[in-house]
């Protein structure tokens, strides 16, 4: 009873301490933990129900929709939307009793605290994923049987590319995952529902994004966007850094901390495979492991014919949680309450981190609101002329105005900047100072 009532305390002590450094996390960062596609997912919000694009779906923006009608914005309904995440998450497991000291310690690492601080549709779909996990857990241990277990499955794989275009990926899991265990009894349960999930992807083509982008295929789809050699250097980058405990970023500039950073990710991933080989794994923990790895194997060959970012913990945060969630479960089983220890470290890490690159969001917030009211640029569409997309500290400038007026967009035409409603970074520095650093 003692031993649970202390295991009780840590897990309650670690779920404190990863929520405040949630809230660290965004507030002691210069801009808030934006990117540029945070401006586009707070500008799509802001013009619904006109559809501003369709490079991701309405999900995210949607949601940042309703924070927005009920008077908290774009910019603090994500960082609300973040916490709800979190602890829903939590709550869920706790309430379902599924992985509860893994969710809690699989959360609490810093990588997924960066996740739930940033305004990315990440911080929407990891709680999703979570229940889509449960959903397809229960059916394998035959707990969800029938048309209740079609339906429920069916539907988190609807909602789930609602959210992420890339969520395709798991909806290819189960049907592969089906097809393996056909002739098990929960077979054609997983293939018939993943054939509603690519039957409503060809609808959402045809109907939505056809609608309101013709050229979206021409634009996106492009065969050979990148060599071999190139891909497979960021995919080691991408996955030693998501499976990095303690630390999920590379210095940009190189160094030799980058081999240390690598390596911790590279040896845990050594850990990790030595750990399922040896282990005897369940069936629903084997569905949990192929999904995930199915989803990375998918990220990287995507990026042959289309668009995307390097492979960054971010990416690879809902495919990467199923297989932290049993890592952890043998980590457990092996070393105790010890295990707890690892996140403890991470947050750590991340606070030191966070501490040492620290910036001043809400200092900087009251500066840039400041500099619009007085360009009378605080409501209205806002345009930012950058160069080129390589501006990085430029770039910064227009997803800090974001947080504020979320009706921006970027324009790299020279001939806009005669407008009044043209910001660029001469105008804006030459009036204003932002809080910097040199590390996010």
């Amino acid at each position: 009873m003692r031993r649970c009532l202390f295991e009780r305390r840590i897990q309650t002590v670690l779920m404190i301490t990863t929520l405040v450094m949630i809230i660290l996390r965004f507030l002691l960062n210069e801009k808030g933990r934006t990117n540029p596609d945070s401006i586009r997912f707070m500008r799509t919000s802001d013009a619904f129900p006109v559809i501003d694009n369709t490079v991701t779906p309405l999900g995210y923006p949607l949601s940042l929709k309703l924070f927005s009608i009920i008077g908290i914005g774009e910019f603090w309904g994500s960082k609300f939307l973040g916490i709800v995440a979190f602890l829903f998450i939590v709550y869920f497991a706790w309430k379902k009793k599924f992985y509860v000291k893994e969710t809690i310690l699989v959360c609490g690492l810093f990588s997924f605290v960066s996740i739930f601080s940033y305004t990315m549709s990440e911080v929407l779909i990891l709680p999703f994923v979570f229940v889509f996990l449960f959903v397809a857990r229960q059916i394998i241990i035959d707990e969800l049987k029938g048309a209740k277990a079609f339906l429920l499955l069916s539907l988190m794989l609807v909602i789930l590319y609602n959210i992420r275009y890339s969520s395709l990926f798991f909806i290819g899991a189960v049907f592969l995952y089906g097809v393996i265990n056909f002739c098990k009894h929960f077979g054609k349960t997983f293939v018939f529902s993943s054939l509603v999930g690519f039957g409503f992807v060809v609808l959402y083509k045809l109907l939505f994004i056809d609608y309101f982008d013709e050229k979206y295929v021409q634009n996106f789809l492009n065969i050979g966007l990148h060599p071999t050699s190139k891909l497979l250097v960021e995919l080691f980058q991408g996955l030693a850094t998501t499976f990095n405990p303690f630390i999920h970023i590379a210095n940009p500039g190189g160094g030799i901390i980058n081999y240390a950073i690598y390596g911790i990710g590279f040896l845990n991933i050594l850990l990790m495979i030595f750990l399922f080989v040896k282990g005897k794994l369940s069936e629903s923990e084997k569905f949990l492991i192929f999904a995930g790895i199915i989803g990375i194997i998918c990220s990287y060959f995507i990026q042959y014919f289309y668009s995307v970012n390097a492979i960054d913990y971010r990416l690879l945060a809902p495919f990467s949680f199923p297989i932290w969630m049993v890592y952890f479960k043998k980590l457990y089983g092996i070393f105790g309450k010890l295990t707890y220890s690892v996140t403890v470290l991470s947050l750590m890490t991340g606070f030191v981190f966070t501490w040492l690159s620290k910036g001043n969001y809400l200092e900087n917030r009251r500066t840039i609101t400041k500099f619009l009211v007085e360009e009378n640029l605080e409501k209205g569409p806002i345009k930012f002329y950058l160069i080129d997309e390589q501006q990085l500290n430029a770039v910064q400038i227009a997803e800090l105005i974001s947080t504020v007026n979320p009706n921006v967009s970027i324009t790299f035409k020279p001939q806009d900047t005669i407008k009044k409603n043209v910001l660029t970074p001469h105008k804006v520095l030459r009036k204003i100072k932002i809080d910097t650093n040199k590390f996010q």
